[in-house]
């Protein structure tokens, strides 16, 4: 905090760069500056001007007096690395970097950016930019930016990698009133960066709730204890801009921030209780939600409404967000019946009629959140000429300082409802046009609490580290990059999977004997480190019952193989025993660059890529998690039984998917994981994994390019990496 302190609360402030041409930025920096309420000294740094707004100008920052703690600088970038400098030998340990013109322009900005970091290291200066809007702060006041508007003082702090986001942002809250503590611009983030100021706004009195535009993170480990440490004391809700593989290239291009995974980043907002937006509205939504209510201890809403239509959308929202009407104790009803004018609907939704007033929506928000089978309630106002928007919002505002428990509000329409909506930001109620953004963001309320609550640490699953380790080095000294038939299954078993019992067969005569050792029916599956996907080739033949049965399937394997893959080298064949009919699921493994090792459930066999319906959690997974996982894939219906079939072993996948979770924690050689299919049984009689395949990291001497679909460098592709491309 002691580092970026000077950027909210300086002692002076000087402007290097600062225009008396009202046309320019850096005009506009100054007079924001000034008009905003900056209660120090602003030093206006232009050597061809002797006072700009009344303020006198120095034509070096050297010569700006006591006391000054913060640059804010606006002249062309090759000028830049001289006025840094200036910075660093008048003791200024605070930079911000509005100019562009610098590693967003490619390699010649590049170069430069890495030219004004190193004086910035030099002369132990904090540098928030290039490329950026610069800082407001509503508690000291400070507004370095040139947007022209200041916002309300509030609780929410903004950070952003998008300065013209920061503006839109500001332009929409200051009308509506919706109130902010700090707004950081961080551009380039060449030295500072989003985890920093997190880390800061984590420890800030002034801010109760965190939002966020990031376009990436610059370090996911950091990030993701940062996160953790900050949504233990206040929400923090996150739109994440990349999304698709586009959005992921614009990103880079805009700030060179490091975009990852979309999978992974909302497996690290998960594990970090980070609620996370879709729109920029929602996280405008969610945030004012935040700040203004308390959570709903439960999914109860009542809705009170003026309009049936409304009230009726009202309810569609709400249980598409996860939340359900409550029913109305009769003794709540009753005493809405006595109160409200004949005609009006009781019952949840509770329908005041058109001509309803303030103190209708006052007796009826008291009476329905004293019921206490409602958590939550979401009032609609539809504008009628005789009612006052004003006089409903304070009614409102009044109901919710009686009540602990969360209102939101719909005030439909626009111009009619303005002087309304502004008195409810001032009662600090969350209100929005349409009642389907306010069931979002009440849902929005009940998730953050859930996903901030915290979760009792578990032990790791038991495992023999030493044999899977013994397996592991072995084939990295021998070069090998893929993990397929014994070596796979003998890692995984060593963390406590089920396999069934297996041999690798290089001639049928090889094949005949272990399958007599193994006991028919078996099994036989071709072995070539360059087929990831058997049945794709014809590589697989399953419930053969006799030796003459697997002569034939052992001939017929390697000719498809080679047929379908020419010049392969085909290592022989698995002969595996057959294991009890089960539904098929994948559990895998990727690492991710950036936040390190994800575990992944879906449906397995061929439906994990034709449906890409897959969950996915950062290790260690918690049985909470792994059944978390579970629900929220399609699988679940399969699992829990259809058309007759008896549920399926569930605990048998959860413990499948923790065991994997602490087999990629404790080798982080391991960068992909598949088991597919895990074979799962009835309750009670557990999974079986039957197709292993492990890749470890590039130190092994990569496979031949193969024909087989796979990755960018000519290496088969997994079923979880598929899974995750087309996430």
């Amino acid at each position: 905090m002691t580092d970026l302190q000077p950027f909210f609360t300086p002692r002076g402030v000087a402007v290097i760069g600062a225009s008396r041409d009202p046309r320019k930025l850096s005009y506009a920096v100054l007079r924001d500056l000034v008009e905003h309420g900056y209660p120090g000294p602003v030093y206006p740094v232009n050597p061809t001007a002797t006072a700009i707004r009344g303020l006198r100008c120095y034509p070096t920052v050297q010569e700006v007096p006591d006391p000054v703690d913060l640059a804010v600088i606006i002249i062309p970038a090759p000028a830049v690395p001289e006025a840094l400098e200036g910075c660093g030998r008048r003791g200024i340990r605070a930079a911000i970097v509005i100019s562009g013109g610098f590693g967003e322009l490619g390699p010649e900005g590049e170069a430069l950016e890495r030219r004004i970091v190193e004086i910035a290291r030099r002369h132990q200066i904090r540098l928030i930019g290039p490329n950026c809007i610069g800082v407001i702060d509503t508690i000291t006041p400070l507004d370095t930016t040139f947007v022209g508007t200041m916002p309300v003082r509030g609780t929410i702090a903004f950070v952003s990698h998008s300065g013209a986001i920061c503006g839109g942002v500001i332009d929409v809250a200051y009308r509506q009133g919706i109130g902010f503590s700090r707004f950081v611009s961080l551009g380039n983030q060449a030295d500072v960066n989003e985890t920093e100021v997190l880390a800061f706004l984590a420890e800030d009195p002034h801010s109760r709730v965190v939002a966020a535009y990031l376009e990436g993170v610059a370090d996911g480990g950091r990030f993701l204890e940062v996160a953790r440490r900050l949504t233990a004391r206040k929400p923090f809700v996150v739109l994440k801009a990349g999304r698709t593989g586009g959005g992921v290239r614009a990103a880079a291009s805009h700030t060179g921030a490091l975009a990852g995974s979309d999978r992974a980043f909302e497996a690290a907002f998960r594990k970090a209780g980070v609620l996370r937006a879709d729109t920029l509205e929602e996280l405008l939504d969610y945030a004012t939600a935040l700040a203004y209510q308390p959570p709903p201890r439960g999914e109860r809403v009542a809705v009170v409404t003026n309009a049936g239509g409304p009230g009726i959308l009202a309810v569609d929202a709400l249980e598409r967000a996860g939340l359900r009407l409550a029913s109305l104790a009769p003794e709540t009803s009753e005493r809405l019946a006595a109160r409200l004018p004949r005609g009006a609907n009781v019952h949840n939704p509770v329908d005041l009629l058109g001509g309803a007033y303030a103190d209708d929506y006052a007796f009826a928000l008291d009476t329905v959140l004293e019921d206490p089978g409602v958590d939550a309630a979401l009032v609609i106002l539809v504008p009628q000429a005789l009612v006052s928007p004003v006089d409903v919002a304070n009614a409102i505002g009044n109901a919710a300082d009686r009540s602990e428990k969360p209102i939101v509000a719909a005030f439909v329409g626009d111009a009619s409802t303005e002087a309304g909506v502004q008195a409810m930001h001032r009662r600090r109620v969350p209100v929005y046009p349409f009642p389907e953004r306010a069931a979002r963001a009440l849902a929005a309320l009940r998730l953050d609490a859930r996903r901030r609550q915290p979760r009792r640490e578990e032990r790791l699953p038991e495992a023999d580290t030493a044999r899977a380790a013994a397996v592991i080095r072995q084939a990295q000294a021998a070069g090998q990059r893929h993990l397929l038939g014994p070596e796979a299954r003998a890692v995984v078993e060593a963390y406590g999977l089920r396999v069934p019992a297996s041999g690798l067969a290089r001639t049928a005569a090889e094949a005949v004997a272990l399958a007599r050792r193994i006991g028919y029916p078996v099994a036989l599956k071709v072995h070539a480190p360059e087929i990831s996907h058997k049945s794709d080739v014809g590589g697989v033949v399953l419930g053969v019952h006799d030796e003459a049965g697997v002569r034939a399937a052992f001939a017929e394997i390697v000719d498809r193989a080679r047929r379908y893959v020419p010049g392969t080298e085909v290592l022989g064949v698995m002969v595996q025993a057959m294991v009890p009919a089960g539904r098929e699921v994948i559990v895998g493994a990727s690492r991710d660059r950036q936040f390190g090792p994800l575990v992944a459930f879906g449906l397995g066999g061929l439906f994990v890529e034709a449906l890409g319906d897959v969950s996915f959690r950062l290790a260690p997974v918690s049985r909470e998690e792994a059944r978390e996982m579970i629900r929220e894939t399609r699988a679940a219906r399969v699992l829990a039984g259809i058309r007759g079939e008896p549920p399926a072993d569930v605990e048998a996948i959860v413990e499948a998917i923790r065991r994997i979770g602490r087999l990629v924690l404790d080798f982080p050689a391991i960068v992909e994981l598949d088991l597919n299919p895990l074979i799962v049984g009835a309750e009670g009689e557990g999974a079986w994994a039957v197709d292993v395949r492990i890749v470890l990291e590039g130190n092994a001497s990569p496979s031949r390019r193969s024909k087989v679909p796979g990755d960018g460098n000519g290496l088969p592709g997994s079923s979880l990496q598929h899974a995750l491309d087309r996430g």
